[in-house]
């Protein structure tokens, strides 16, 4: 059954494992997650679950959004996820949804907002080679040739240029699940996340896990 929860980064660090083997791990601060709206493949078309995550003080959500809440019942949360599901029974809204939703062993596909590296050249940005550094070469960390000259005239699209790199959606799949400690609501996976500490994340079953 595909699962989901809603959490934020902490940070990386490392825990051992029966064999003494180091193994390195993101700490996730999951839910608790609050149903905001089932979805039903009768009325809206497919099936998915509305999960709520963080406090935030009511005069600071838009009126739309103070209304979708409004009218179930619930309180503002600050974020606002929709995950696809396999079946909505026993799901109704206002039900909480916490760290132990997942259990050791699960393979996750975890979505986040990447770091933001600013304006970047084409050697950080797409990897490419730098020129001779000597000084009569006048060609050392430029972008190269654009292309054609008469015909067509112009630069294709697509053409690996300078420019803005990073934050950008992104997602880890199958990442496995180490520790869940539903004291701390926090769960730890193998490996590492997109963003820095503090960012909002997406975790949801994978889907090429077997």
């Amino acid at each position: 059954m595909n699962k989901g929860l809603i959490g934020k980064k902490v940070g990386m660090t490392q825990i051992f494992d029966e064999q003494g083997k180091v193994i390195p791990v993101t700490v996730i601060e999951a839910g608790p997650c609050t149903v905001v709206q089932v979805k039903t493949a009768e009325k809206d078309g497919y099936q998915a679950i509305q999960l709520g995550y963080g406090d935030v003080k009511e005069h600071k959500v838009i009126k739309p959004i103070r209304g979708h809440y409004t009218k179930v019942n619930l309180t503002p949360k600050k974020h606002l996820r929709e995950f696809r599901v396999d079946s909505i029974e026993n799901i109704n809204v206002g039900d909480e949804l916490k760290v132990d939703t997942f259990s050791v062993g699960d393979k996750l596909d975890i979505q986040g907002t990447s770091k933001g590296k600013g304006f970047q050249g084409v050697i950080k940005r797409h990897g490419q080679s730098r020129g001779p550094m000597g000084h009569g070469s006048m060609y050392h960390r430029r972008p190269g040739s654009m292309g054609p000259t008469s015909t067509p005239g112009r630069v294709f699209k697509g053409k690996k240029l300078p420019g803005h790199m990073g934050r950008v959606t992104v997602t880890i799949q199958n990442l496995e699940v180490v520790k869940v400690d539903l004291d701390k609501n926090a769960i730890l996976v193998k490996g590492s996340v997109p963003g820095a500490k503090g960012t909002i994340l997406k975790l949801k079953s994978s889907v090429k896990s077997k």
